[in-house]
């Protein structure tokens, strides 16, 4: 919620008292920086703090915000962009906060700041932000913004805590997927899964008719105020979603619970706060929808920004669902009803719509499946001998057979330069068709209802229930509808001369669930940077882009090609040095291993056994991170068994129990003096904040090269080559050395940490790419381990 409710700046500045002109902009985003440094209790100056300080407050200085014009004064541009590498150390938020804050507080604009992890966002909200309202003369509002679904819908809620299971069946999802093989066998095998199905659903729908009702009392009684981030137990995914608050769904203004509704009330205090903190996701998702400030008439900050390519490439990722198509059965019927309360008649067949869009994708599901019936990963994780098609015996949405591995990870299959079988198009062409046509439908049918509840009142609850039944189907449609609409895209080809345009990453995704084949199509853009430039920096007028892992191998190129700021005029972009000095307070070891990482087997083996002989010299606080969950499994096994069981309880494993929890275990054994050694992936790899005695050993088992099977990379490489490019130089060693350098950070996180980084790949010292990634690290005391002996290396 809003905090510091005085007077606000902009309540009491006067147009003729907002400083004029690039010079004196500058000069009170400085002034204001060296004040909050003058009265911040506990704060200490930084050298690097300044310097980003300065830096923002002289690229920001002749931003015009808000209008067309451009400034000419002193020659400085209309639009600016101070893109901020600053070590670990350096207190980037209170440099930014501190600069763009009373810049725009004097210009009676807002501010959004966006980050990557709710971690970063509770920090700004709970410590730094206070913080600095405190310092400044003038005080300013500020609010953590979220997602609709991250509020309860009261209207939902309302409705499933009745105890009403009609109603719960518009918002369940499919359990069993419908069958294709009408065998004999099919049939029976999908008519027990059907009905193992229902029997878990109708379960499922005591218990959380239970929980919908505690929830209503919470919110009655104001024990509650519908965030689900504000409950006491976090509640699991299937059981929020069906009463999330959802856009498709929503009538609002129109809607009985307006008034109390919880996501509308966090937007009104929302709309009076001249700071916002929100996360990437929700930032690109709400582009254009007015749910934020105009990027063109506010400054944006965006910390963690390198994450901002893989976020846009998430947006813009379209998929549907190939087996679970019941819903398609309950639309003509949900249709129907809606058409028939507001005595109104669809303008297309909606019943045969629905069943040639089922049709399609139960064609397209068959035509996957004998695809995947080629694939040697997938004949591996159902246990099918090759010449055994699934696709031959009907095999979609029947359970499958044999010594398959339940949970494995999904299957997935690219089609190359995203380019489909040409015998396939005419079905994705129909199913495109068909959801369009729905779509059409459903918007008349929404539009009908919100007139009605406007213009009578008196008949908003009804409209609003009648909604929800049109609500909860339109993403699926919508899903279909934008997965074909990529999946017929073909890229253009260009003026002659000139480099095609690259390719959509077009693939499918099967595994088993609960003993069915799933089964997913995807699409999305291979360009996160044309993404982001298109959507975002066309409209960004004033930014500060930030992150202590924006250089890799040395340099920006990296980072400022994936997110669009690549040869952008605005952008300023320099490094800040941290304060630490690492060549005193750290060392990184590089262990010479015999066997080559290539060798998977062999290297894993040695690795683990050097490990497990090094963990057993730590005293406090250790971090493991492994490159897979298989290598992770690997040396649990070894812990529980032979000459290193005695480890087992100094570790504390990902996975066994929730982040928070581990982190405080964690803490816990550390102050009472014990070790404690946490085994991580790539997640506990960044954000972790770990000072001091918490962590003073931090192994890396692996460089972190991405997943081999990542389809968008595969895709992105293949498209590089075609252009004579070199993938791997060009993309795969700048994304891992970015993703080594947060590993490494983990290290060292204040001036009095004294840390040792353990590298078992000596790929980083033999390689060539190896030493580029080198370049963008700390500045460490390098050392090579070889036969258990240490020797200093040059840099």
């Amino acid at each position: 919620m809003p905090q510091a409710s005085e007077s606000t700046a902009a309540e009491s500045a006067t147009p003729d008292a907002l400083p004029t002109g690039p010079l004196a902009r500058e000069a009170l985003a400085l002034a204001a920086f060296d004040h909050m440094v003058s009265h911040a209790s506990g704060f200490r100056a930084r050298p690097g703090q300044r310097e980003m300080a300065a830096l923002i407050a002289h690229t920001l200085s002749g931003v015009s915000l808000g209008d067309g014009s451009v400034s000419g004064e002193a020659g400085l541009p209309e639009r600016g962009i101070a893109v901020v590498q600053a070590g670990t150390g350096v207190g980037k938020s209170a440099a930014y906060a501190s600069t763009v804050i009373p810049l725009a507080m004097a210009q009676q604009k807002r501010v959004i700041i966006s980050t990557a992890t709710v971690a970063l966002q509770e920090q700004l909200i709970a410590k730094d932000l206070p913080a600095l309202a405190a310092a400044l003369p003038e005080p300013f509002t500020f609010s953590l913004a979220k997602g609709r679904g991250r509020y309860v819908c009261r209207l939902k809620l309302d409705q499933l805590s009745g105890g009403d299971a009609a109603s719960a069946d518009l918002f369940e999802s499919d359990d069993a997927p419908a069958a294709a093989d009408e065998s004999a066998a099919g049939v029976a095998a999908h008519t027990v899964a059907t009905a193992a199905a229902s029997a878990r659903q109708a379960e499922r729908w005591g218990e959380r008719a239970k929980q919908y009702l505690q929830w209503t009392h919470q919110l009655d009684s104001g024990a509650w105020d519908g965030d689900r981030d504000r409950l006491d137990e976090p509640p699991e995914g299937d059981v929020w979603s069906p009463v999330a608050a959802e856009r498709h769904s929503c009538t609002a203004r129109h809607c009985p619970s307006y008034n109390s509704c919880s996501y509308y009330q966090a937007r009104a205090k929302l709309a009076q706060s001249q700071v916002i903190v929100v996360n990437h996701d929700l930032l690109l998702a709400t582009l254009g929808l007015h749910a934020l400030p105009a990027p063109e008439d506010c400054y944006l900050v965006f910390d963690e920004a390198h994450h901002l390519g893989a976020v846009a490439q998430g947006q813009f990722t379209a998929s549907m669902d190939l087996m679970r198509t019941q819903w398609l059965d309950r639309l003509p019927r949900a249709v129907d009803e809606v058409a028939g309360a507001l005595q109104h008649t669809p303008n297309a067949d909606v019943a045969t719509l629905a069943r040639e869009l089922k049709a399609a994708q139960g064609e397209l599901a068959r035509m996957a499946m004998a695809r995947m019936g080629d694939n040697p990963d997938w004949l591996a994780l159902t246990g099918r001998a090759p010449a055994r098609s699934p696709a031959r015996g009907g095999f979609a949405g029947a359970p499958a057979r044999g010594g398959f591995a339940e949970g494995g990870a999904p299957v997935v299959d690219r089609f190359e330069g995203g380019a489909l079988p040409p015998d396939w198009l005419e079905t994705v062409a129909r199913l495109h068709a068909n959801a369009s046509a729905l779509l059409k439908v459903f918007e008349a049918l929404a539009t009908q209802l919100k007139a009605n509840a406007r213009d009578n009142p008196g008949d908003a609850a009804r409209c609003a229930k009648l909604y929800s039944r049109l609500g909860v189907l339109a993403p699926r449609l919508q899903s279909a509808q934008e997965t074909a609409t990529l999946w017929l895209q073909e890229p253009a080809s260009g003026d002659p001369g000139q480099p095609r345009q690259a390719p959509l990453a077009k693939w499918l995704e099967a595994g088993i669930s609960h003993g069915l084949v799933t089964l997913t199509a995807h699409a999305c853009p291979l360009q996160p940077g044309s993404l982001l430039r298109n959507q975002l920096w066309s409209k960004v007028r004033g930014a500060v882009v930030t992150s202590a892992s924006l250089v890799t191998c040395g340099g920006f190129e990296h980072f400022l090609h994936e997110s669009g700021l690549a040869y952008d005029d605005a952008v300023v972009a320099r490094e800040v040095q941290s304060p630490f000095d690492h060549a005193r307070q750290g060392r990184l070891v590089v262990v010479q291993t015999q066997a080559d990482p290539k060798d998977v087997e062999a290297y894993t083996r040695e690795m683990l056994d050097a490990l497990m002989t090094d963990l057993v010299e730590v005293q406090r606080g250790a971090l493991v991170l492994f490159t897979s969950k298989a290598q992770m499994r690997r040396a649990q096994e070894l812990l529980e068994r032979g000459l290193h069981s005695d480890l087992r309880d100094k570790v504390l494993v990902q996975g066994d129990a929730s982040r928070t929890q581990l982190l405080r275990q964690h803490g816990e054994r550390v102050a009472a003096g014990k070790p404690s050694i946490l085994f991580g992936l790539q997640s506990f790899g960044e954000g972790l904040d770990l000072p001091g005695e918490l962590c003073e050993w931090v192994f890396i088992t692996k460089l972190p090269f991405a997943s081999p099977s990542d389809p968008v990379g595969q895709a992105r490489a293949d498209w590089l080559k075609s252009q004579g490019r070199d993938p791997f130089s060009e993309l795969v060693v700048p994304a891992t050395g970015a993703r080594l350098l947060q590993w490494t950070g983990r290290a060292i996180r204040a001036e009095t940490d004294e840390a040792v980084v353990v590298c078992y790949d000596a790929r980083l010292l033999r390689q060539s790419y190896g030493r580029r990634m080198l370049k963008g690290l700390p500045p460490y005391r390098l050392q090579r381990r070889q036969n258990g002996v240490l020797s200093d290396v040059s840099a």
